[in-house]
């Protein structure tokens, strides 16, 4: 029986356990039990994840999972529950005053959770936001994260291109007792650009070792190689959009769904959204589990499940069928053993797909429970191929005698291994230090990262290894984009970012980003670099501007049989971004 059908038939037996929800909402039930409702989550673009990370940073929110994202509005007023009076026992000293700015603003962001015995948990229709962002860009930016690089990243893989770009949305939900329904949809509209010459595309396509055209010569697309001409754009897209139920500690929920796993600001090894959201069925221990004895030694401990399909992927290639829209689950956990130690393990298999294995219950548990990697050829193209297995592993940490100040974290992932703990010659590495402020500036923060996405072990080379796989030859992506960290295959580089706090909730950043391509995988290799500043400010309490300056050099000659195909020089491109936010204050009871 098809996957899709066994997720229908989970999701009707779960219905029984919200009956309690539903005698609530007919009046027989006593008056709500916040433990049993239902909450949407926070966007991932939101300022509530940087002002709660600066909050943890400075050690007056502890019960925080970094590593796992997003939060669900009730999970983030739980973390705060202490926080005002650890503000308050600090006393009038210069850190618990930066934090008691960050705490006011999260609790007027919350006060729809946060007001009254029940709040709005008895029903609710909330229009969370409007939003318009006007993208200008000069220049030839790079859109290609499989291969050269990305100009923008972590932009839920929204299009762009030279000129004049237009994203402009509103997102909204309604909740009922545990349920809750929530969408994001924008209007996106930009112009066309020149794209790959047929030359470098084909080269691209050669790198990935799939087939460029058919025997007629008919050119196969593919979502990952950007060839030319691109046409302008002027579509509409659903960000997210999904419909949830809150089952004792878990958000069960199924559509378009945020996800980050990992503590990084700059991207996730495992996950991000670099790329465009995928269609999910989610199970997601929202608040923290505490099991007796168990916990004493790891401490509560939170895991998310999810299962859904990439789009994307088509190329035949040498005799064999590459997967179309192949699938995804992704399974983590991540314990808490003190308030200053986080550390996580998750897997991620892509599997399945037209072509090559059929998405069934039984190839799923074959993935799910498969360890090892296929023994022969004969299994990988048959219907018994386990698919792509990827394990990743992080970790964050307060460090000893300056919890206040430094925070140290890692992320990884190896393909082909359970862990890279036990194989950190073939993983990725991303590292990262935060400075929650310093002596001379209370208000002043620096965030530092850097990314090894090329491991030293010899099978690291053209681009065959991470974020790639002999079947699934596109790999970690969805609609083209790498839906893991935005360095890509093979690339090394890094980023910071000094932020001045003018408030809890505005702020003016610098930042600086780095990456460099190795030769091996792109001929004469990639080099790219960007410096820009931001600019948060709230005009009205309910209107914000974010308004951003990036200037960006990069080289990409891409040189085949000795000649360059792709731009020779090295290219200048500016990107001039101002976005204006609308939150109302005023909710619709039912």
């Amino acid at each position: 029986m098809p996957l899709r059908r066994y997720l229908f038939f989970l999701a009707l037996a779960l219905l029984p356990l919200t009956h309690s929800a539903l005698k609530a909402q007919a009046g027989v039930a006593p008056p709500c039990m916040t433990p049993a409702m239902g909450s949407p989550y926070v966007p991932l673009d939101s300022w509530v994840y940087p002002a709660i990370m600066r909050l943890y940073g400075l050690g007056y929110v502890d019960n925080v999972f970094l590593g796992m994202r997003p939060w669900t509005r009730l999970s983030i007023d739980h973390m705060l529950e202490e926080t005002g009076e650890k503000i308050e026992d600090a006393g009038s000293t210069p850190d618990a005053d930066e934090a008691e700015g960050i705490y006011e603003a999260l609790l007027e962001e919350l006060h729809h959770e946060t007001g009254g015995p029940c709040g709005p948990r008895q029903g609710e229709t909330r229009l969370e936001s409007v939003y318009s962002m006007s993208r200008y860009i000069t220049g030839t930016p790079l859109r290609d994260s499989y291969h050269l690089g990305q100009t923008i990243v972590n932009d839920y893989g929204r299009p762009y291109a030279s000129g004049f770009n237009n994203y402009s949305g509103i997102s909204g939900f309604a909740s009922a007792g545990r349920f809750v329904i929530y969408a994001r949809a924008e209007f996106q509209a930009g112009p066309g650009f020149t794209g790959y010459s047929r030359p470098l595309a084909e080269t691209m396509s050669g790198l990935d070792l799939l087939s460029f055209t058919n025997q007629s010569g008919q050119v196969y697309p593919q979502a990952t190689i950007p060839y030319g001409p691109i046409s302008n754009y002027t579509n509409a897209r659903i960000v997210e959009a999904y419909i949830s139920g809150h089952v004792l500690g878990h958000e069960i929920s199924f559509g378009k769904q945020d996800a980050w796993m990992g503590p990084g600001v700059g991207g996730g090894m495992a996950y991000s959204n670099n790329a465009e959201d995928i269609y999910s069925f989610r199970i997601n221990r929202v608040e923290p589990l505490r099991i007796p004895l168990l916990s004493r030694l790891t401490g509560p401990f939170r895991y998310d499940f999810m299962v859904g399909s990439l789009q994307g992927h088509s190329s035949p290639n040498n005799g064999y069928v590459s997967p179309s829209d192949p699938w995804l689950h992704v399974e983590k956990i991540s314990f808490k053993p003190t308030q200053n130690v986080e550390f996580g393990f998750e897997r991620s298999v892509i599997w399945g797909g037209k072509g090559h294995e059929p998405i069934t219950m039984g190839t799923f548990l074959r993935s799910f429970f498969s360890v090892t990697a296929a023994p022969s050829d004969s299994i990988k193209y048959s219907r018994k191929d386990p698919g792509a297995r990827f394990g990743a592993f992080d970790a964050t940490w307060r460090l000893p005698y300056m919890r206040h100040w430094l925070t140290f974290y890692i992320d990884s992932e190896a393909h082909d291994d359970v862990s890279p703990i036990d194989a950190p010659r073939r993983a990725m590495f991303r590292t990262g230090l935060y400075i929650s402020h310093f002596p001379f500036a209370q208000k002043l923060d620096l965030r530092m990262e850097g990314i090894d996405d090329d491991p030293s072990t010899s099978r690291s080379k053209l681009g065959e290894f991470n974020y790639y796989e002999a079947v699934l030859r596109q790999g970690y992506t969805n609609k083209g984009f790498i839906f893991g960290d935005w360095m890509g295959r093979e690339g090394k580089g890094g980023q910071a970012w000094a932020t001045w706090h003018l408030s809890g909730n505005e702020w003016v950043q610098a930042s600086w980003r780095h990456q460099k391509n190795a030769k091996d995988f792109i001929p004469g290799g990639t080099t790219l670099d960007d410096i820009g500043v931001q600019v948060v400010k709230r005009l009205t309490p309910s209107l914000e501007l974010n308004a951003s300056f990036v200037h960006e050099n990069w080289l990409a000659p891409v040189i085949v049989h000795s000649a360059p195909q792709y731009l020779p020089n090295k290219q200048t491109v500016t990107n001039t971004s101002f976005q204006l936010t609308w939150y109302p204050n005023r909710k619709v009871s039912f």
